[in-house]
């Protein structure tokens, strides 16, 4: 299974699964309410409450102790214009109908975030 993260040789990890991640993300990158976020993710409220909460309680633990912070998967499903850069590592929206590149760095070495978590 695919993750994301930085590890250092020895070191302890977290395990930060991708529903906690997108919480986070939803909640306090974009800014969203908890009732958005969980209409977003197709869930109840207390239960984005609860990913929330459980999701927190690892970020400041490895920012706290120094651990590694790792997200793995789930069951998840992203946007079909959702894609992933194989030369530059950044992921990214296209546009239906758009070119098949990054815009980043402009290649055309990419995949989609659902194909490429599925390996």
């Amino acid at each position: 299974m695919s993750a994301i993260g930085t590890q250092k040789r020895g070191s302890e990890k977290i395990s930060l699964f991708l529903e906690e991640y997108q919480a986070i993300k939803l909640l306090d990158y974009d800014g969203m309410t908890q009732e958005e976020a969980a209409v977003h993710m197709n869930v109840s409220r207390p239960t984005i409450t609860r990913v929330y909460e459980t999701a927190r309680q690892k970020v400041a633990r490895a920012l706290t102790e120094g651990k590694d912070l790792m997200i793995r998967g789930g069951k998840f499903h992203f946007e079909e214009s959702r894609f992933y850069c194989l030369s530059c590592k950044e992921n990214f929206n296209l546009p239906a109908g758009s070119d098949k590149k990054c815009p980043v760095c402009n290649s055309s070495e990419i995949a989609s975030l659902n194909e490429y978590y599925s390996k």
